[in-house]
């Protein structure tokens, strides 16, 4: 998934980031309220944790933008003003779910999965597809009882086309979902992490296809006969 965090506080930023990246999110940073707005306008995000005391341009007003824009992207306010006037404000402009600082990260990362849970449409944790299931709490892929050990990038990847299955996902739309500002991911590089996938899934029963042009897909191998 990727996330855009918008924090004035340079080393929470950092804090945060590195635990969102390390579960595997691309993460996106700034730390004020224009270069948040312009960001949002530009690109697209899964989710958007917003700070509201930001300088350039307050949060709230960022989240008014952001929803006048009608951009869906899930938004969780981190903030210090946390008086119940300023938590229906934020929800009434449009925020799906408001933390206040200081918060504890256990349940910073239980927010972030949820809403992440949500934007996929998804009420449970675990998906399945094929022979393999998906946990969205752990991202992990297992058959049966089995973990699959699958790479980082091959893993957001399949994460993107499990989340999908059956469906065609744009190129594009697929290096935008796996790299963050400071990544640089060609078309050549996602076609060999297909090509990697497509391997490590064929014994599950599962491929990679393409859509010459468009994108590719999750499918289920033919079963022989």
């Amino acid at each position: 998934m990727r996330i855009l965090l918008t924090e004035d506080n340079i080393a929470l930023a950092d804090g945060l980031s590195a635990i969102l990246r390390g579960t595997g999110h691309a993460v996106d940073v700034v730390h004020d309220g224009a270069s948040a707005d312009a960001v949002i306008a530009a690109e697209n995000f899964d989710l958007v944790i917003l700070d509201l005391n930001l300088p350039e341009m307050d949060g709230l007003d960022v989240l008014r933008a952001m929803r006048a824009r009608q951009n869906q992207a899930a938004v969780l306010i981190l903030t210090a003003r946390g008086t119940p006037e300023e938590r229906v404000k934020g929800l009434d402009l449009g925020a799906d779910d408001y933390l206040i600082k200081p918060f504890d990260i256990a349940e910073f990362e239980a927010r972030v999965r949820v809403l992440l849970r949500r934007q996929a449409g998804l009420r449970s944790a675990t998906v399945g597809f094929g022979g393999i299931s998906f946990d969205l709490n752990s991202r992990t892929f297992s058959s049966g009882a089995t973990p699959l050990d699958i790479p980082a990038r091959e893993l957001g990847l399949l994460e993107i086309l499990f989340m999908r299955a059956g469906k065609v996902v744009a190129k594009e739309a697929i290096i935008q979902s796996l790299t963050a500002f400071d990544d640089d991911i060609s078309a050549n590089a996602i076609e060999q992490y297909v090509s990697r996938l497509r391997k490590r899934l064929s014994p599950h029963g599962l491929t990679v296809k393409t859509a010459r042009g468009i994108g590719y897909y999750l499918d289920k191998l033919p079963e022989a006969s």
